[in-house]
């Protein structure tokens, strides 16, 4: 069954490092993952997490209107 994981944390301590690390992991194990980022950050990083060592994947760009119901089931 899929699972939504929130994390917080403050800032410089590797909560994107994390994220990354995690999808990583999932996609070695065939595993989908689905990253989002929010439009005013999306915008700046041409759609990608990018965390301070270096690490990138890219993500949905979303805003308050997106349906994220919808891109779940299809």
């Amino acid at each position: 069954m899929a699972k939504l994981y929130f994390f917080y944390s403050t800032m410089n301590a590797g909560k994107s490092t994390a994220l990354l690390q995690s999808n990583h992991n999932y996609s070695e194990s065939n595993l989908k993952t689905l990253l989002f980022i929010p439009k005013d950050l999306g915008d700046k990083s041409d759609g990608k997490i990018i965390s301070r060592i270096g690490l990138e994947a890219d993500a949905i760009i979303v805003d308050n209107e997106y349906n994220f119901l919808m891109k779940l089931k299809n």
